[in-house]
């Protein structure tokens, strides 16, 4: 659960240049100054990975990439909304490696990896599909919508569907992984439940 959290932590800075751009543009309906702060932020982040000597992921490369990309963009066109636009294609790509099978059983403990490591694929891939609606209606929005509609409906998706997949992929895995533990022999139960550092008499 930890190195999942870490994941969505790692996906929230990504899109943290976004973020800076909008409060900021909501606050001063300055575009120039919104969009040049919102890419100064973006190379601060890459700058800060260098300075500490930590690894740069791709995915902060390519989101320092959009940041420029779609600064520039909006700095020529006059155009906000292509900085609202680089959400959706981070959630497009994320998307795509979450089309991997099995890539969830890696924030799993031993004892799911164990007994439910294809009801993980499936909820992994739930995962994937979140992404790519996110992406839709991220795009969606941005291109039909004013920036302010934007900053009130987004970040309320965001979290809402995020929570909804979370809670509902987690009890079902609690579920069916319960359901499997009981349904097997006693000895192969209790070995199962050791992985966890449980007895035959606990609660999976």
């Amino acid at each position: 659960m930890k190195n999942f959290l870490n994941a969505a932590r790692l996906l929230l800075l990504d899109l943290a240049s976004t973020f800076v751009f909008l409060v900021l543009f909501l606050l001063t309906h300055n575009t120039a100054l919104s969009v040049g702060l919102g890419i100064a932020f973006g190379v601060a982040q890459i700058g800060l990975q260098f300075v500490r000597r930590k690894r740069i992921e791709t995915m902060e490369w390519l989101s320092l990439f959009l940041v420029v990309a779609a600064g520039t963009a909006t700095l020529l066109t006059h155009d906000p909304r292509f900085v609202l636009i680089k959400p959706s294609v981070i959630y497009a790509i994320v998307g795509v490696v979450m089309l991997k099978p099995g890539w969830l059983n890696r924030y799993l403990p031993e004892i799911a990896k164990t007994v439910i490591p294809d009801v993980a694929v499936v909820v992994g891939y739930v995962w994937a599909g979140l992404m790519f609606v996110s992406a839709a209606v991220n795009a969606f929005v941005a291109l039909t919508s004013d920036i302010a509609t934007w900053a009130v409906v987004m970040p309320i998706y965001g979290i809402v569907s995020k929570v909804v997949v979370f809670l509902g992929g987690y009890a079902a895995m609690r579920m069916i992984a319960r359901r499997r533990i009981y349904a097997m022999p006693a000895a192969e139960r209790d070995a199962v439940l050791a992985l966890d550092g449980r007895t035959a008499t606990a609660s999976p």
